[in-house]
């Protein structure tokens, strides 16, 4: 993530007269790699890391994470498209599992279904519905296959599709989607569907006080229970340049955001952001399997 980190400055050259004579001199090679030239990416693509650990405290993986890049490069159009999704499943070793691979592989392959094939055959416009109606459909059709394949079992499902520029999220329980922007900082588009961050919402207690609260790792919205679950919705455009982080609360819940933000600013590509940030995680502890998806638009 370095690279889309950083600012490029150009400083203004100093005025010379034209009777001063003019002095050259050939750049060392420190110089010469300390300019950045700025590169223009033709199609735009997709950049994407992940990463996962069962953590240090727990000894089976309830967490799913799916990632599905692409791009179609047409004529004069060039959009790329992708879908990630974090699932923190729950329930026990059996049906946490279950519960959190079914509910990625049921809205992964609901949004391939109706958007993604449709997109690519030649009258595919005219098929495609809403992006925000076939997601809010996707959770619809993963929640009834939660419980019928896990009953008694439940997952948190955050799902990021992009396509073009434009970032359109569904999201249960309290796994995380942040827009990474270019001057280093990290904008949270979910809202934790917890039963201590509602206690936070409302003035009971304190950020501080919920971060080791008793019940923090009780959800009051997530796909697996008995009642209809409507997800939350949302739409935005893509940092330029930029990216997003996807994760489950094996990472937020123990990596303080700063700490987040510095090791984004350092790793080289996405790949090593994520693993350094599944890394430090288990160095605070490791309570809980960590899942993380790092996307870089170019």
């Amino acid at each position: 993530m370095l690279n889309f980190l950083k600012t490029l400055f150009i400083k203004k050259k100093p005025v010379v007269s034209a009777a001063e004579p003019v002095q050259t001199a050939p750049l060392t090679d420190e110089q010469m790699g300390s300019i950045e030239i700025p590169h223009v990416y033709n199609p735009p693509q997709i950049l994407v890391g992940t990463s996962q650990s069962v953590g240090v405290q727990r000894d089976h993986n309830e967490d799913t994470l799916y990632a599905l890049s692409s791009v179609l490069a047409e004529g004069k159009s060039a959009v790329p498209f992708g879908i990630f999704i974090v699932a923190d499943g729950m329930g026990g070793h059996q049906y946490g599992e279950i519960a959190s691979g079914v509910a990625a592989r049921t809205m992964s392959e609901y949004i391939l279904s109706g958007l993604y094939l449709p997109y690519l055959s030649p009258n595919g416009s005219q098929a495609i519905e809403s992006m925000q109606e076939l997601m809010e459909k996707g959770v619809r059709e993963a929640q009834q296959a939660v419980r019928r394949h896990a009953p008694g079992g439940g997952t948190t499902l955050t799902a990021v599709v992009i396509l073009g520029e434009q970032v359109t999220y569904a999201h249960v329980g309290d796994s995380r989607a942040y827009l990474v922007h270019p001057e280093g900082r990290l904008v949270a588009i979910t809202q934790d569907h917890s039963l201590v961050r509602r206690l936070v919402e409302l003035g009971q207690i304190t950020e501080e006080q919920a971060i080791n609260h008793p019940n923090k790792n009780v959800l009051y919205r997530a796909l697996g229970q008995t009642e209809p679950v409507t997800p939350d919705m949302g739409t935005r455009q893509l940092p330029h340049p930029g990216g997003i982080l996807i994760c489950s609360d094996g990472l937020w819940g123990v990596v303080p955001e700063d700490q987040i933000l510095d090791i984004l600013k350092k790793a080289a590509n996405p790949s090593l952001a994520c693993q350094e940030l599944v890394d430090a995680a288990n160095q605070a502890g490791g309570p809980d399997n960590i899942s993380v998806i790092l996307i870089q638009y170019l």
